[in-house]
């Protein structure tokens, strides 16, 4: 079982950024890959952004040359920074971990972006 400690989520207006950080806890030493999902009401969880235990990064379109996903020191924390957020973005970010278990997921934080 893996636990996360999730944060940086918040109410912004469009055009600013956020910083979101997840630290995993627990089973992690078969993690092989980090990321962050988020679900917009009435939408289905889709993927953000993914980083891999070699540093490969995979970005949803929509965000692609906006947010960027990082791993700190301990590679079981993951930052992803979002800048130039648009309405679209606001919903329930999602950390989450890939191993041979499967998936596992964090409680989630809110994003807000409205003026």
């Amino acid at each position: 079982q893996v636990q996360f400690v999730e944060s940086g989520g918040g109410l912004v207006q469009p055009g600013g950024s956020l910083r979101l950080s997840c630290a995993a806890s627990g089973s992690i030493f078969s993690i092989y890959a980090m990321g962050w999902f988020r679900q917009a009401p009435g939408k289905q969880r889709e993927l953000v952004a993914r980083i891999t235990s070699g540093g490969v990064t995979s970005y949803a379109d929509s965000v692609k040359g906006r947010f960027t996903i990082s791993r700190g020191n301990a590679k079981n924390t993951v930052y992803l920074q979002m800048n130039n957020l648009k309405s679209a973005d606001t919903g329930v970010y999602y950390c989450n971990a890939e191993s041979d278990r499967g998936r596992d997921w964090g409680q989630g934080t809110q994003v807000t972006v409205s003026s």
